[in-house]
């Protein structure tokens, strides 16, 4: 199995966009308010890479892109994390073991950076459910899922890290946006795939703070 690379980071451009305004809505809750517009930015710089260097690895391009030109706290962790994977995927010879051994030390070198740790509210609280689910050799449908409720799972968490930390419980009943916006990589790659699996619209997981999914 060959995983089109640009493929998923396309479709997670796309699912930047549905998700857009609620990204944004999430993050005026408990942060800058600019998250969804960095990570659609980061995506939509990238695939704008993509067009014009169709040859290089799309995975790389993307977290150059990250390192480089995206702002905010997130954009230079996002970068961290698909440096990591395209250099998994360049070293390992099974793409699965790519991905699965990328995320690990994706999420490493976020962990040493922003010292965060499951349960801070963060999106380490998505990263480590989807590595947990790789490195054990699950399908990345799961590890989509498990993301996805990872980052579902921070509603219920009063945040221990970044400005979010200082709003106390006004996050209560909100997921994390970071962890949202990571959660949905997971969900483009499982998509591209292992395009069988069911996992849901952008629009019914990434629901508008104060809407039934």
């Amino acid at each position: 199995m060959t995983i089109d690379q640009a493929r998923v980071l396309r479709l997670y451009a796309e699912a930047a966009h549905t998700a857009h305004e609620a990204l944004t809505a999430l993050d005026q809750i408990s942060g800058d308010g600019d998250f969804g517009d960095n990570l659609r930015e980061g995506l939509d710089l990238t695939v704008a890479a993509l067009d014009a260097s169709p040859y290089e690895p799309a995975v790389a391009v993307a977290g150059s892109v990250f390192l480089d030109q995206v702002g905010g706290t997130s954009g230079p962790l996002i970068g961290l994390l698909l440096s990591a994977i395209s250099r998994s995927l360049a070293e390992e010879p099974d793409e699965r073991d790519g991905w699965a051994n990328g995320v690990r030390e994706g999420l490493a070198a976020i962990q040493r950076v922003g010292e965060a740790e499951p349960g801070d509210r963060t999106m380490v609280d998505a990263l480590v459910p989807a590595r947990d689910a790789l490195v054990g050799g699950e399908k990345f449908a799961d590890a989509a899922r498990a993301a996805l409720a990872g980052a579902a799972a921070t509603a219920h968490i009063r945040a221990r890290r970044g400005r979010a930390s200082y709003i106390g419980d006004r996050v209560l009943g909100t997921p994390d946006p970071g962890a949202t916006g990571v959660a949905l990589l997971f969900w483009a790659l499982a998509r591209v795939a292992e395009p069988e699996a069911v996992l849901g619209e952008v629009g019914e997981l990434v629901p508008l703070p104060g809407t039934t999914p």
